[in-house]
């Protein structure tokens, strides 16, 4: 008797030019960027297609990204991989610190600290990853996100310390 393999699985997506959006730096508040985003005025970013982020919605310190756990998700262990989670956490903590910030100021992360929870898998059901700002002063910001399964289960928090930066003038 021979043994087969499934069909090997695969995935294909595609993204638009980052550089149609990074040209509006400075030029919107990081709400009004983020909500073109959301509207489908601007192209989301590249990353959200890499990892199939389903869904976003911004509002004043507070943003909330989803996914929906897919295979190409998995570690060899067979659950989500940290990286993915991180990114979910990076990009609503990250996410909410630019909704707070005026035309002219951008961010950069300082350090993301991450705890994993509980193990996450395809049968966890859609993700909602929820950040929002702790704290905001003149150079940095402190921000938050929270994971959660489709039961609500917490499964993974980070903290993010952002530095708020002045962004060159648009030419």
């Amino acid at each position: 008797m021979t043994q087969t393999q499934d069909a090997a699985r695969s995935r294909t997506f595609s993204w638009s030019d980052p550089g149609i959006n990074a040209a509006q730096i400075g030029r919107r508040s990081g709400l009004e960027l983020l909500r073109a985003m959301i509207a489908g005025e601007l192209a989301a970013p590249p990353v959200m297609h890499l990892i199939d982020m389903a869904r976003m919605e911004a509002d004043e310190g507070r943003v909330v990204v989803e996914l929906v756990p897919q295979e190409f998700h998995y570690n060899p262990l067979g659950t989500v991989h940290g990286g993915v989670i991180s990114t979910l956490l990076d990009t609503a903590a990250g996410c909410a610190v630019h909704t707070t910030l005026p035309v002219g100021v951008g961010y950069t992360s300082l350090d993301l600290n991450v705890k994993f929870l509980r193990p996450v898998t395809v049968a966890s059901g859609t993700l909602r990853c929820e950040g929002t700002v702790l704290q905001s002063g003149r150079r940095t910001a402190l921000a938050e996100a929270r994971l959660t399964d489709a039961r609500s289960r917490l499964v993974a928090h980070a903290t993010s310390s952002c530095l708020l930066l002045p962004l060159e003038p648009p030419a």
